[in-house]
């Protein structure tokens, strides 16, 4: 990998030479032939620059649901197998689409599938696991002077040989997985924002652009509700030590680097606010306070692949206690019915749901060294007028259950305390 350079290098600059850069397109970017279009202008300006470039689509617009949609309407309960298969064929068809406006530039380009190009994963069908990536047809394909388009968020399972889905968010982890394979310089992330804000700007109009991001900080941040980046991705990269650069595909500025934290340079105390309306709350009360009780009731939960994120035991009193915790809506319904049975078997009282409420974090790699951050979060909740129903905590995050309705009072109320406005 050709040495990266500091400095002017977060503001989009690529290192000295040529470079390789891998850049994904989100559904938005491809989602009619102007869009299409565009991208392609985009990347024919890259090559035109002297880079090499490796390309991945995801399907157009929101095609993706309009095939769920559509399965949804033949069959109650489609095959996985087969639900791959339609899926995937949303993000091979935007491939081709980009590929012929390429052409049409004058600049040689060849599409892929997953398959192709040899993402070998699992066989969970709807969120496969990539185990490996040869990538000899894209070097083949960068050595001719072509660019390689790929078909985002697919495979092909090493076992069964069957098309599978990588899931939501899939073509991110396809692009950082690319750069992974190919030692790319850095890897473009193009979607409809100009990056990572301190808070979603719908909420915070006074939101700011963040200039770079450490991993661990886009982890948590992504965790804690921020649509984009894909988690996944962004461990992926970590991992792996790739460069992201989030930046929108409609006014092509520069947008957000995610990297290794420099441990050289003072982080800001906080360095955003973030939000998730996806989740609920689930508590079991009286259950015996004994060792093991807990135990059994997240282990049947994990079984039945329930997510299970913050959890909160309450102070035992007369031998037994209340432990609340937080799931997926989608996955709440499975969640109350697991529940109920252990707690039968555990001789506990009631399962209660609540699906009213809403996550607000705070995150920001220099609350490690700044003490009295958790003290005004909540006074600035309490001062707002925001209950606090749950919270948990990490070296880099604090998050707080609250009242749905009163999330956007508590992301504003805290953007202005922490000082974060633009």
């Amino acid at each position: 990998m050709a040495k990266w350079l500091g400095g002017k290098g977060w503001r989009g600059r690529y290192p000295r030479g040529v470079a390789l850069v891998v850049q994904k397109y989100g559904g938005t970017s491809v989602a009619d032939p102007d869009r299409i279009r565009s991208v392609a202008e985009n990347v024919h300006r890259a090559r035109k620059r002297g880079d090499d470039v490796v390309v991945v689509v995801s399907a157009m617009g929101k095609e993706t649901d309009d095939l769920l949609r559509l399965a949804a309407e033949v069959a109650a309960s489609p095959p996985g197998r087969e639900l791959d298969m339609l899926i995937t064929a949303g993000d091979r068809k935007a491939t081709a689409l980009v590929v012929m406006a390429l052409d049409a530039l004058g600049c040689a380009a060849v599409s892929f599938t997953g398959s192709q190009v040899g993402f070998i994963t699992d066989t969970a069908h709807g969120n496969a696991k990539i185990l490996e990536v040869r990538g000899d047809r894209l070097r083949e394909a960068l050595a001719q002077g072509q660019v390689p388009v790929v078909a985002g968020a697919q495979g092909m399972s090493g076992a069964t040989r069957d098309v599978t889905f990588l899931g939501r968010g899939g073509s991110d982890t396809t692009a950082v997985a690319l750069a992974t394979t190919l030692d790319a310089d850095a890897c473009e992330l193009y979607t409809d924002v100009s990056g990572v804000y301190t808070a979603d700007p719908r909420i915070v109009p006074e939101a700011r652009k963040l200039e770079r991001l450490s991993f661990d900080e886009m982890l948590e941040m992504s965790a804690s509700g921020c649509p984009k980046p894909a988690a996944r991705a962004v461990e992926f990269a970590r991992n792996h030590g790739v460069p992201l650069h989030v930046r929108s595909a409609f006014t092509w500025e520069p947008g957000t680097w995610i990297t290794k934290e420099d441990p050289s340079m003072e982080q800001a105390i906080i360095t955003s606010v973030t939000h998730d309306v996806s989740e609920a709350k689930v508590t079991v009360t009286g259950v015996s306070d004994r060792p093991g009780i807990a135990a059994k009731l997240f282990r049947a939960l994990a079984d039945q692949s329930v997510n299970v994120d913050m959890i909160v035991q309450n102070e035992s009193h007369d031998g037994s206690t209340d432990i609340s915790f937080t799931v997926p809506k989608s996955d709440l319904a499975v969640a109350v019915e697991t529940s109920r049975t252990v707690a039968k078997e555990l001789g506990a009282h009631e399962v209660h749901a609540d699906d009213d409420v809403a996550r607000v974090s705070l995150i920001g790699a220099g609350m490690k060294t700044n003490p009295g951050v958790a003290a005004t979060m909540f006074e600035t909740l309490s001062a707002a007028g925001v209950n606090i129903e749950m919270i948990s905590t990490s070296s880099i995050r604090i998050s707080c259950v609250v009242r749905a309705g009163e999330i956007e009072k508590a992301v504003q109320a805290l953007h202005e305390a922490f000082k974060l406005a633009a």
